[in-house]
């Protein structure tokens, strides 16, 4: 059996890192995690192909993987939301952060990946790798491979239902969100001069200079998808054209956590957290339950068999 094969994924979001606020996400469907704090109104769907983790019924895939624009995608991780207070542009970040050191951890060839990435994919990356808490991050005006600008007023429904291409019909229906502006957000770009193709926005704001220029404004909806064909979730790898870095060989235990960060407050805004679980561990949870359900559908029998019949009704009883 493939190292992959003996774990299975969970993924959940919540408000900060403690899981305790977490919920769990229900991966390839249309129901969101919906987050909502002093700083945020948030609403999260993540999209991965191949999909084989938690809940267990979880489908493997999303109609997401059958737009033209992301048959080769791996994942997605998309989002909408509406501050409560202004955030420059260049203090809002999305990216990965660790709590323990993972500099010993790290595979060969991790190196020439991250300087593949940074070259090739997103210049804007910045972080420290070997340090006791390692971090990640890229300011979400030059990282986010799709970013709509909503409409002052519109609520997070509202914007996600504009903001892209429908799949699907119903409560399974789901938002392909794309590159544009809803409403008044269609003047916030022309006054910003944000290119209209996601690639030169994303060129545009490789520039520190115009990133200070934007602020994210307070009670206006933002709606972004973040995606890539590199990071393979079934595999548990990371798959660039020059090398292939199996993860899982040199996991330490740690979650793979991707947070949108407030850099003026240093605080999270909310995570989302992808927790590899050994499936030799769940493979006895199962076990266990199934042991606790016969245990009790044997009470219920042997209740049901020693109890006393129940009287048959007087005709005075009878209406």
């Amino acid at each position: 059996m493939a190292e992959h094969q003996n774990y299975v994924l969970k993924v959940t979001a919540g408000r900060d890192y403690d899981l305790k606020n977490h919920q769990d996400v229900h991966v390839n469907t249309a129901k969101p995690v919906d987050i909502s704090t002093d700083d945020i109104d948030a609403s999260i769907n993540v999209r991965i192909q191949d999909y084989r983790g938690l809940p267990k019924d979880s489908p493997a895939t999303s109609p997401y993987f059958s737009n033209d624009g992301h048959k080769y995608d791996r994942y997605s991780i998309a989002y909408t939301f509406r501050l409560k207070n202004d955030v420059p542009g260049d203090k809002l970040v999305f990216g990965n952060d660790f709590d323990h050191p993972i500099r010993d951890r790290l595979p060969p060839g991790f190196n020439l990946a991250f300087r593949y990435l940074k070259s090739w994919i997103d210049p804007t990356i910045e972080g420290d790798i070997n340090a006791d808490e390692p971090y990640l991050y890229a300011p979400v005006l030059g990282s986010m491979n799709r970013l709509q600008v909503g409409s002052k007023g519109q609520s997070l429904k509202e914007t996600i239902a504009g903001a892209g291409e429908k799949l699907g019909e119903g409560d399974d229906a789901i938002t392909v969100i794309e590159e544009g502006a809803q409403g008044d957000g269609e003047d916030v770009r022309k006054e910003k001069s944000i290119p209209d193709a996601p690639n030169a926005r994303m060129k545009h704001y490789a520039y520190e200079q115009y990133r200070k220029e934007f602020t994210f404004e307070k009670d206006r909806p933002y709606a972004c998808d973040f995606f890539n064909s590199y990071l393979d979730f079934n595999e548990f790898a990371i798959k660039l054209p020059i090398i292939t870095v199996p993860i899982v060989r040199y996991w330490d235990g740690q979650p793979l956590r991707y947070v949108l960060k407030n850099l003026e407050t240093n605080e999270p805004l909310f995570v989302i957290h992808f927790t590899l679980i050994p499936a030799d561990q769940l493979d006895a949870e199962d076990a266990n339950d199934n042991a606790r359900k016969q245990l009790a559908d044997g009470d219920k029998e042997s209740e049901h068999g020693s109890g006393a019949s129940a009287p048959a009704p007087n005709d005075a009883d009878i209406d």
